[in-house]
């Protein structure tokens, strides 16, 4: 047969309005997303809330496919090789509709979206930031598991048969993954009693640095030398964990030793005077200060110090106990007071053939002196 039969002026016509059709909704894909939906977002941020920048950002990208599925479908009723009317290709087109809007709800409830913040501000909800990327991640979730199964149906797939598959088969996964399954209850049990959040200073028998993620499995910890460690959740739910980023004041304690022929008066002065240079300080917390002579050390006379400082920066604490011991010296050296250190007293007990023995070294010593003399 000719080809001739194939492709006659009729269905060359069609070909090129077909063709046309396409190149036409590329262009104007071209055209919105670089004018129109730029200037929708550009509008968008100008108004009071930036919900509709989140909207029109996470669908920047799925409208832009759809003007091609569309310009697909519609020059598809002009080829004169394929039929629009055939049910795979309307199936095909209906799961990719479906496809680019699911995307775009994925990227709408990421855990950066504002959706979560705007709730709790407007519904006064007690939600933590430690809690948002869960709720993103469960609302992603049910956006896949939502789509999946309406594409699924779009092909007759019987999404009730595989839901019955999953329960059958749901023991044997439940032993498979019960490290998994302990990880996902560890990080229920740390979102429900909230022992720190996103950004706190934490420590545990095992890290310690600033929380940077939570997610089902494991909790994202930074090291002070920038080191990311991942920690199980069903071990971090476990330990023993200090959250330093919840102190309201930081501690301050050491003993101050004097030597031992400092006399009574110099340490009630210098007592006296560490106590009023604490109470006086704007930096230090005035609800709990002691300064008392405390102990008879074996090298020293100790006077505790147990106070604590109102910043809990560490940088900001480290210059308020620098300041602390320099004022605590310079009150030393007004009482002329010395810090003990460790020393030792030999005692010697002579017996009496060295008594002798010295004696009679020293009168000759002496003669011999007279006699150069």
């Amino acid at each position: 047969m000719n080809y001739q039969d194939y492709f006659t002026m009729d269905i060359l016509q069609d070909i090129l309005i077909s063709i046309s059709i396409l190149a036409i909704f590329l262009l104007f894909r071209k055209i919105f997303t670089s004018y129109v939906y730029r200037f929708l977002i550009r509008v968008s941020k100008k108004s009071p809330t930036t919900l509709f920048t989140h909207i029109f950002t996470a669908f920047e990208n799925p409208i832009g496919w759809l003007f091609i599925v569309f310009g697909v479908f519609i020059a598809v009723d002009f080829f004169p090789f394929l039929d629009q009317n055939n049910p795979l290709f309307m199936k095909i087109f209906r799961s990719l509709v479906i496809f680019h809007i699911s995307w775009g709800l994925y990227n709408l409830t990421s855990s950066s979206s504002i959706l979560f913040q705007n709730a709790r501000e407007k519904y006064h909800l007690e939600v933590d930031d430690i809690l948002i990327p869960y709720l993103s991640k469960g609302v992603r979730f049910i956006v896949i598991a939502i789509s999946f199964s309406i594409i699924a149906q779009e092909f007759d797939y019987d999404v009730n048969g595989f839901v019955a598959g999953l329960g059958l088969g749901g023991l044997a996964f439940a032993l498979a993954a019960k490290d998994a399954i302990g990880n996902f209850f560890g990080g229920i049990v740390i979102i429900t009693e909230r022992p720190f959040s996103i950004g706190d200073w934490i420590k545990t028998p095992s890290v310690e640095g600033t929380i940077e993620d939570i997610t089902f499995r494991s909790t994202k910890v930074r090291t002070f030398e920038q080191a990311l460690v991942t920690v199980p959740n069903a071990s971090l739910a476990n330990e023993a964990i200090t959250n330093w980023s919840k102190m309201g004041k930081r501690r301050i304690t050491f003993n101050l030793g004097l030597t031992y022929d400092t006399p009574k008066e110099k340490i009630e002065l210098v007592v006296q005077r560490i106590k009023l240079l604490l109470e006086n300080h704007d930096d230090i917390h005035q609800d709990t200060i002691f300064v008392t002579f405390n102990e008879f050390n074996t090298n020293s006379l100790d006077i505790f110090l147990y106070f604590f400082t109102n910043t809990t920066d560490w940088g900001e604490y480290l210059k308020v106990r620098e300041n602390i011991n320099l004022e605590i010296l310079n009150i030393l050296e007004e009482a002329k007071a010395e810090v003990a250190f460790p020393t030792r007293t030999l005692y010697l007990q002579p017996n009496e053939d060295t008594i002798a023995h010295l004696s009679k070294s020293m009168a000759q010593k002496s003669f011999e002196t007279e006699r150069d003399a």
